[in-house]
């Protein structure tokens, strides 16, 4: 996903400089809605992880 999310920060960086400005803002505004569901995956996995080892432990 954070892939994606560059991805689409590359297009909406090469679009502004073109000229195109509608197109930026969408592939940006794609961009941030990408990476606010990365972080928050990442969150969750992260404190799902964490809740597994202590248990095991």
């Amino acid at each position: 996903m954070l892939y994606y999310a560059a991805v689409f920060f590359l297009i909406a960086i090469i679009s502004a400089i073109l000229g195109f400005g509608g197109i930026a803002a969408g592939a940006a505004g794609i961009a941030k809605f990408l990476f606010v569901v990365f972080v928050v995956i990442f969150l969750i996995s992260l404190i799902v992880g964490i809740g597994s080892h202590r248990r095991r432990s």
